[in-house]
């Protein structure tokens, strides 16, 4: 690939044609995204995000600790988090956008390691629930800041959260299978805090920390007739009420951010 000045963009990847590659406006980043071929049969049903619709998902989902503060522009210092899962008719990688409380884009999660044996039993079993899944969490230059691992599972869900170079942070670890699901913050063994279910149906969480003091919420929120009725695509409002240190700032952003892949299988049991 040439290394010609141009503006950052996603561009061809000169070594595979079905796929695009992020220029960060100086080099070549390891970034990359399906061809627009690709992207087509997965029939992509949502246009641009739409400012607007975003502010009031935050304003019928946030319950008032996180909305109206100003943060700091990134994925780690907002106070509000809006995700938005990409609808598709036919879905064989997730996709998720992350804007703020005023519908500027943050970042997005993007699932990785997809490949066409793995899509094709997506597309054709449930057995993909059971199977490796893998994110990138990327922020608004597209760079990833955090990478998400669950291994493959039989009935509990774990997730191997790391940095972008792959060390390791901790662990988001599924407690229970029945009931109001939980999930437990492990880091270097010891519990730093923790997911907790706020009805059986698990679409609304309370984050918390060791000491059991709530420090953030996940709240779903409607996504539109056609997303719901024609898709399995999720919107989350999540709110951080407090600025947070590492390794819980990490885990707390991973945890908003993937959780709709351990709510989906454990409904599909």
């Amino acid at each position: 690939m040439t290394s010609s000045p141009q503006p950052a963009g996603w561009y061809p990847d000169q070594q595979n044609p079905r796929v695009y590659r992020w220029w960060d406006g100086q080099a070549w980043t390891a970034n990359t995204r399906p061809s627009h071929d690709a992207e087509m049969i997965e029939l992509d049903i949502e246009g641009a995000p739409d400012p607007n619709k975003i502010r009031a998902q935050v304003a019928k989902g946030a319950q008032g600790r996180g909305g109206g503060a100003t943060g700091g522009g990134t994925l780690f210092s907002e106070p509000v988090l809006v995700v938005n899962q990409r609808a598709k008719l036919i879905e064989m990688s997730n996709e998720f956008g992350v804007f703020d409380q005023n519908g500027n884009r943050l970042g997005g999660v993007v699932q990785v390691g997809q490949s066409t044996l793995k899509k094709a039993i997506r597309l054709l079993t449930n057995y993909d629930q059971f199977l490796t899944h893998r994110f990138e969490i990327r922020d608004a230059n597209h760079s990833t800041v955090l990478k998400v691992t669950r291994p493959a599972k039989v009935f509990k869900s774990r997730f191997l959260v790391t940095k972008a170079d792959d060390s390791p942070i901790g662990e988001i670890v599924q407690e229970n299978v029945f009931g109001k699901i939980r999930l437990g913050f492990v880091v270097d063994g010891q519990k730093v805090g923790g997911i907790f279910a706020e009805n059986w149906r698990a679409w609304n969480f309370v984050i918390k920390d060791h000491a059991d003091a709530e420090i953030a919420r996940i709240t779903k929120t409607w996504g539109g007739f056609v997303k719901a009725a024609f898709t399995t695509a999720d919107n989350y409002v999540v709110e951080i009420h407090r600025p947070l240190r590492d390794p819980l700032a990490s885990m707390v952003v991973a945890s908003a951010l993937t959780i709709d892949t351990a709510l989906k299988q454990d409904d599909n049991r």
